[in-house]
C-alpha cells in the first residue's frame, strides 16, 4: 500500500501519554486475544477476562510517552492511520455531498490499556470500536500487531481495512440506521437481535468495501496483495473463525458480526460497485 506522502488527518487523538488508570501486566498478546472473542462474540465484559489473566499485582500501567519513538505522533503506524482517516475524509465528504447529505467526520483517539469514553471505559482488549456517545473512534495500535501474529490478517490494508469499518459505523450513526437497528433490538428476542447486529457489521464491511473502491479510483496506491489482505482480514475475524478458535464449535446463533464468507462477500460487494445503496444488508433475504 503506497501510503507516504499523502495528506494527513488532522482530527487522530493522541491519548499515549496520559495516565490511563488502573492496567493489568502479563497479559501478552494470547490474553488480549482471548478477550476479544469473548467481547465479540459471546457478550461477556471483556474485564472479566482480563480479571481471571490478571497477575494479581493490580499495579497502574506505566506510560511511557517514548516508546512509540522521540515523537509518538510522528511514527510510522500513527502517521499510516492519519493517513487512512484522511481518505476517509475525502471519500465520504464527495459522497454525501452527491447525496446532499452533510457529512461530518469522526474523531479517532489512540490509547494505551484503558480510556474513559462517553460509552464507558474502553479497554484495548476490546479491540478498535467506535463509540457513538462522543462519534470517537477507539484504537490501541498493538491491535494491529494482535491483527497480523495472532488473528493471521497481515499487511497494512488489513489495518487500513479496520479504520474504514469503524469509520462506517459513524456513517450508520450519521444516517440514522444505527439508532433504528438498536430500537429494533430492544423489541426482539436476543438470537433476533443477534441477527440484526449481523446485518449491521455486514453494512459496515460493505461500506468499508465502497471506501475502498472510490480510494483506489483516486489514488492508485493498492495492488492486489492489498485487496488480499483486507479479504484475508475480513475472513479472519469472522465469527465462525473465532468460535471455532475459541472453543471449537460455531454456533451461528450467537453470531453478531457475521461469518468469515458473509464478510467477504459484503466487504466485496461495496469494493465492486462503489455505491452506498449497495450495503443495504437489511434488504436481503440473506446477509
Amino acid at each position: 500500500m503506497k501510503w507516504e506522502g499523502h495528506r494527513e488527518s488532522d482530527r487522530v487523538e493522541d491519548l499515549r501519554g496520559r495516565p490511563s488508570g488502573a492496567g493489568r501486566r502479563g497479559l501478552g498478546l494470547g490474553g488480549i486475544v482471548l478477550a476479544l472473542v469473548a467481547a465479540w462474540l459471546f457478550g461477556i465484559n471483556p474485564m472479566t477476562v482480563l480479571s481471571a489473566l490478571d497477575d494479581g499485582s493490580g499495579a497502574p500501567v506505566q506510560v511511557d510517552p517514548g516508546s512509540a519513538g522521540d515523537d509518538p505522533a510522528r511514527d510510522p503506524a500513527t502517521r499510516f492511520v492519519r493517513v487512512v482517516l484522511a481518505d476517509t475524509e475525502d471519500v465520504w465528504q464527495t459522497l454525501f455531498k452527491q447525496r446532499q447529505q452533510p457529512y461530518t467526520p469522526p474523531r479517532l483517539r489512540l490509547f494505551r490499556g484503558q480510556t474513559e469514553t462517553a460509552c464507558g471505559t474502553g479497554d484495548s482488549a476490546m479491540g478498535p470500536f467506535y463509540c457513538p456517545g462522543d462519534q470517537h473512534i477507539y484504537l490501541d495500535l498493538d491491535f494491529f500487531d494482535t491483527l497480523s501474529k495472532q488473528l493471521g490478517a497481515p499487511g497494512e490494508f488489513a489495518a487500513a481495512y479496520v479504520v474504514a469499518h469503524e469509520v462506517a459505523h459513524h456513517l450508520q450513526q450519521q444516517l440514522g440506521i444505527s439508532a433504528k437497528v438498536q430500537q429494533a433490538r430492544s423489541r426482539l428476542s436476543e438470537v433476533a437481535g443477534n441477527q440484526l447486529s449481523v446485518r449491521l457489521e455486514l453494512q459496515a464491511d460493505c461500506l468499508a468495501g465502497v471506501w475502498t473502491h472510490h480510494s483506489q479510483k483516486g489514488k492508485q496506491w493498492l495492488e492486489r496483495s492489498d485487496v488480499e489482505a483486507a479479504l484475508n482480514a475480513a475472513s479472519r475475524i469472522g465469527d465462525d473463525v473465532l468460535q471455532k478458535a475459541a472453543n471449537g464449535q460455531v454456533v451461528p446463533e450467537s453470531f453478531t458480526h457475521g461469518s468469515a464468507a458473509q464478510r467477504q462477500r459484503w466487504f466485496s460487494v461495496g469494493m465492486q460497485q462503489g455505491r452506498i445503496e449497495a450495503c443495504d444488508t437489511f434488504a436481503a433475504a440473506q446477509p
